[in-house]
C-alpha cells in the first residue's frame, strides 16, 4: 500500500516548516487543502501523525519515525528526477560514517574521482545506517561490529587502536608508560568498539582508570580533543593518519601496544554487485586502504 504522493508531500513539507500556513504557500494550495491531505494520510495510516496547539505544529512519536523514511524516500525520488533533468548519468551514491568521510575518505576523494571521471559521485555521512529498501544508498561505509545480516559486508582494512595525543602533551606530562596514563585525563570515544578498560585490561598490568576526562560520541571529536591538548584519545590510527602524519598527533607508546581490529566495513546488497559503479568504488577504496597500510 503506498499513500497518496500528493497527502506524503503535504505531511512532510508541513513537518519541515513546523506550519500549515508556510507549507501550503510552498506547494501553491490552501491551507485547508492541505489539511485535507493530512486527514486523509492520517485515516489512511489509522495514527495521528501531528499535534495541533496554539504554539504550532508538532510530530507525534509516530510521525516522527514515519517522517525518518518517508523523507528519505522522497529525498531518493527528487534526487533521481534532478539527475534525470540534468543528464547526470553513472551516478554513485556513498553514505558514511562521519569520521571515517572526513579524516579518511575525503582527502582521498579526489583520487577517485580522477580515476572515474564518468561517475557522479555523490557522499553523504550520518550515525544511522543507510536503509537499502528505499533504494536511494548504493554502498554504506559502516563502522561497529558486522552484524548485518542479507547484505555484503567487506572489512576495509585491519586497524590499531592506540593512545594518541599531541607530542607537546606527552613532553609536559612524562609519558613514558601506561601508569603516567593514570596522571592524565584520558579522552573515551563512547561508540569506539576498543574503550580504555579493554586496553588497560591487555597492557596495563592490572590498572583501571578512574575516570575519563571528557568522552565524545564521534572519533573525530575525540582526535580534535587530543590536538587541543586536553588529554591522550584512545583511537585509531588509521582514521588519525592525517593528524599523525602532520605532526599535531603521534603513538604515546610503541605499535606493538596497540589493539587491532576490523571496524570499519563496506556494506551493499548483493543486487548492487553488479553495477560498475559500484565495482569501481569497492575496488578503489580496497586499493587505497592496502596502500595506506
Amino acid at each position: 500500500m503506498i499513500p497518496p504522493l500528493t497527502a506524503l508531500q503535504a505531511f512532510e513539507t508541513i513537518a519541515r516548516r513546523k506550519s500549515f500556513t508556510l507549507a501550503a504557500e510552498e506547494l501553491h494550495l490552501t491551507p485547508s487543502a492541505v489539511s485535507h491531505q493530512v486527514a486523509k494520510l492520517e485515516g489512511l495510516l489509522h495514527v495521528r501523525l501531528f499535534e495541533r496547539s496554539t504554539r504550532g505544529v508538532e510530530l507525534t512519536p509516530a510521525g516522527q519515525q514515519y517522517l525518518q523514511r518517508v523523507g528519505s524516500a522522497l529525498g531518493a525520488i527528487n534526487t533521481a528526477t534532478e539527475d534525470l533533468r540534468h543528464g547526470v548519468q553513472d551516478t554513485l551514491y556513498v553514505h558514511s560514517s562521519p569520521s571515517f568521510a572526513s579524516l579518511w575518505l575525503m582527502p582521498r576523494i579526489a583520487r577517485f574521482t580522477a580515476l572515474h571521471p564518468n561517475i557522479s559521485l555523490m557522499l553523504s555521512a550520518s550515525h544511522v545506517h543507510s536503509d537499502f529498501q528505499l533504494g536511494q544508498m548504493d554502498i554504506d561505509i559502516r563502522y561497529g561490529l558486522p552484524n548485518w545480516p542479507n547484505l555484503e559486508v567487506e572489512p576495509i582494512f585491519t586497524e590499531k587502536i592506540m593512545p594518541l595525543a599531541s607530542p607537546e602533551f606527552i613532553r609536559a606530562h612524562a609519558l613514558h608508560e601506561p601508569k603516567d596514563l593514570l596522571r592524565v585525563p584520558l579522552i573515551q570515544s563512547s561508540v569506539s568498539v576498543v574503550q580504555w578498560v579493554d586496553w588497560f585490561g591487555r597492557y596495563g598490568d592490572g590498572l583501571r582508570p578512574e575516570r575519563m576526562g571528557l568522552r565524545f560520541d564521534r572519533a573525530m571529536m575525540s582526535l580534535d580533543a587530543a590536538v587541543q591538548k586536553l588529554g591522550v584519545a584512545l583511537e585509531s590510527r588509521s582514521i588519525g593518519q592525517s593528524l599523525i602524519g602532520s605532526g599535531k598527533l603521534q603513538a604515546v607508546f610503541a605499535e606493538s601496544m596497540s589493539v587491532e581490529v576490523q571496524a570499519h566495513f563496506m556494506v551493499y546488497p548483493a543486487r548492487h554487485a553488479s553495477r560498475p559503479e559500484v565495482k569501481s568504488f569497492v575496488k578503489w577504496l580496497q586499493d587505497e586502504a592496502m596502500s595506506s597500510a
